[in-house]
């Protein structure tokens, strides 16, 4: 059974930046990430406000510049999907594809999955019109109409890139006023291709084999109708990804609990990035959280030397 002083599990920006400050301290360090290193970064097309790209970079430019970072480090890195963790002492158990590994420290970065809006439709036409990815699905909806969901910079974000593709887009959210940035709200509510639909909540996505429409309801008047449209965009928000995470390590519905320094409950534990209970979810966060907790990590496996 390998062992190691710190296991990093998630290769986002926290995960990543974690990495590297281990690696950089002299960690025997191995990151688990069961998909391409970049995590979320992946499925944005640009950013436009990490400091030191003024013109923006794309998201897999930034991932990029990441790994090659890293590797500048011998590491291991196992690709598989984390199973469960067995809480020990000094040793935590990790059951990762078919292997156990041990740890004497490790660091959630597993984030966030796109939260779905649990309407009729909406599951079983995940691949057939409903999409939680733009730059990924957006391509097979040029020339035709389609429908974003969501208030926030993601919805608007996504919202702008699918514009130069479709030939309309309905921005479909369920108050008056949008969360996300005036930047982007200004562009969208001033695109030529971008009709805003304010106070509505969609019920239902319509359609037998593939989209065909959203059903939306006006929460003002109670008026119902249904929009015509060719896919549907969701960008309601994101949940943490938990599903491995033992019980001991205290949570709440919006992620996992962490003091400033990003130490949990469960001691030689710690969290960084969307995984965490947090408000802002940004790289630029995810990056101070990364790098908060492995410098906590360091701290806590210099305690056990001692």
């Amino acid at each position: 059974m390998k062992q190691y002083d710190a296991i990093v599990i998630g290769g986002g920006p926290a995960g990543m930046t974690a990495a590297l400050y281990l690696l950089r301290a002299g960690v025997k360090t191995a990151m688990i990430e069961k998909l391409s290193p970049g995590g979320q970064v992946l499925m944005t097309e640009k950013i436009e406000n990490y400091p030191g790209f003024p013109d923006g970079l794309e998201g897999w430019q930034l991932a990029d510049f990441f790994q090659k970072q890293l590797d500048l480090y011998p590491h291991d890195t196992i690709s598989d999907e984390v199973r469960s963790i067995k809480v020990g002492s000094p040793y935590h158990e990790i059951s990762v594809g078919d292997e156990v590994v041990q740890a004497k420290s490790i660091i959630l970065c597993s984030g966030a999955r796109y939260r779905k809006l649990g309407i009729p439709g909406e599951q079983e036409m995940i691949g057939r019109g409903v999409s939680y990815c733009a730059l990924c699905d957006g391509n097979f909806y040029r020339d035709k109409t389609v429908a974003v969901v969501g208030g926030g910079n993601s919805a608007l974000e996504e919202s702008l890139y699918l514009a130069r593709l479709v030939k309309k887009l309905y921005l479909i959210h369920r108050r008056e006023e949008f969360r996300g940035a005036l930047c982007y709200q200004n562009k969208c509510f001033t695109h030529e291709r971008i009709e805003v639909v304010r106070n509505a909540v969609v019920e239902e996505i319509v359609g037998e084999n593939e989209v065909t429409g959203v059903a939306i309801k006006d929460v003002n008047t109670g008026e119902n109708k249904v929009l015509d449209v060719d896919g549907a965009f969701i960008f309601v928000g994101f949940e943490p990804i938990l599903d491995f995470v033992p019980e001991d390590v205290e949570r709440e519905p919006n992620g996992i609990l962490t003091d400033n320094e990003m130490l949990t409950n469960v001691p030689g534990i710690f969290a960084a990035g969307d995984i965490r209970s947090k408000l802002c979810r940004q790289v630029a966060t995810a990056v101070g959280d990364g790098a908060t907790a492995a410098t906590s990590a360091f701290a806590y496996l210099e305690q056990l030397e001692d």
